[in-house]
């Protein structure tokens, strides 16, 4: 697992990234489905390695 610092730098630059799809595609655009859903794992990881939680992964339908 990553450092708990590098998580967090990786989280703001997937904000980041996905702020910019969502004003160059619009919401409903797999672009920024796609880096919703990395940047949700990322969050995943950071709550995992902080609060030491497993949080379960949810299967898209």
């Amino acid at each position: 697992m990553r450092e708990r610092s590098i998580l967090k730098d990786q989280i703001e630059q997937g904000r980041q990234e996905l702020s910019r799809l969502v004003d160059q595609y619009g919401i409903p655009n797999v672009k920024v489905l796609e880096q919703s859903m990395a940047l949700d794992e990322l969050i995943n990881e950071y709550n995992r390695v902080t609060l030491g939680v497993n949080v379960k992964r949810c299967k898209v339908l």
